[in-house]
């Protein structure tokens, strides 16, 4: 089968078409034909090195839709034909709280995504909702699993609250404001280019958008919307201290990222404790929240937000593009 295969590391460039094994489900599995992936922050990561423990050959991809056309011996052969979404890790363990020690995301170690079929656990698929196409249903695990158990199991967003996005325009971020927006939620958002501050208002519905290189753009973010009572950031930095400046009394600052590192002037204690102001880190999520997010999807009739979708062979390009940070929602791979 085809699949886009990183053979040495060094950027993006170094992605190439290949022809690998077709996979064969074991028992308990079954194999997917996919239709189209989706690239996350991870996948460039690995092309340069930035991520622990890189092993190579490697298959990247974590987000997967297409049709079931295969099952392991003993498997439900009903579920031939059935279009579905894939949960993008493996082995979360039992403990809700945090991923256990054999905790994985799919696309290195294990194969991923960006090829012509993958072999997953019966388990682990999802039937796609029947409103998005596969491109927008590929969009969906990793990034919207991610800001879900940011922004509902950890943020309990719900009617009636701010809610602050930092640097709108990645897959995490533009999925969290669709999750609290259809909670109920006022969403406001920042970022360094006035092209993705007008995106969002006019694609997710924002409630206002501040630039970041504004000087006092915290101040700013507090006086349009009254107070944040939640804050989803992946930048880190000295990101942090403006945004919890923005937060309401008993409000909370989580994070699933730190691009920017941790914060030079450390943490304002202080006003932390007498706001009784709560942090939390977070990243990815377990299998019944996957599911939730699925259902929360169907009811609500909501759909992903697609910024460009790339042939399988452009695959390379489309990392640039992520690389870039040019995007505005979920970067796509057709492969079939």
């Amino acid at each position: 089968m085809k699949a886009l295969v990183l053979k040495e590391l060094d950027g993006p460039e170094n992605l190439q078409i290949d022809d690998v094994p077709m996979p064969e489900p074991a028992a308990g599995e079954v194999r997917v034909q996919l239709h189209c992936a989706a690239l996350n922050r991870r996948d460039v990561w690995i092309t340069v090195g930035q991520y622990p423990k890189v092993e190579l050959p490697s298959i990247g991809g974590s987000d997967g839709a297409g049709i079931v056309d295969a099952v392991g011996p003993g498997g439900d052969e009903s579920l031939i034909g059935q279009e579905v979404v894939i949960y993008p890790a493996r082995d979360w363990g039992d403990d809700p709280r945090c991923g256990g020690a054999n905790f994985r995301v799919l696309g290195m170690p294990d194969q991923g995504t960006f090829a012509e079929a993958i072999c997953v656990p019966a388990s682990d698929i999802s039937p796609k909702p029947a409103h998005l196409s596969f491109e927008q249903a590929a969009a969906l695990p990793l990034a919207g699993l991610t800001s879900w158990r940011a922004i509902v199991t950890h943020g309990e967003v719900h009617e009636g609250q701010n809610v602050l996005v930092t640097g709108i325009g990645g897959g995490v971020a533009t999925f969290a404001a669709l999750w609290a927006k259809h909670h109920g939620a006022d969403v406001f958002v920042t970022s360094g280019s006035d092209e993705k501050l007008d995106a969002a208002k006019k694609t997710l519905g924002v409630a206002g958008a501040v630039n970041y290189k504004e000087a006092d753009w915290a101040r700013t973010v507090k006086k349009i919307s009254g107070g944040i009572d939640i804050v989803i950031d992946s930048a880190g930095g000295a990101v942090v201290n403006d945004a919890m400046n923005t937060l309401n009394v008993g409000g909370r600052f989580i994070f699933f990222g730190a691009t920017l590192g941790n914060p030079e002037q450390g943490l304002e204690m202080a006003k932390m404790f007498f706001r009784q102001v709560r942090i939390q880190g977070t990243t990815m999520g377990m299998l019944s929240e996957f599911n939730a997010m699925l259902n929360f999807v169907v009811a609500h009739k909501i759909y992903p937000v697609v910024d460009q979708v790339f042939p399988l062979d452009d695959g390379a390009a489309a990392h640039q593009r992520m690389w870039k940070s040019e995007q505005m929602g979920n970067i796509v791979l057709a492969i079939r």
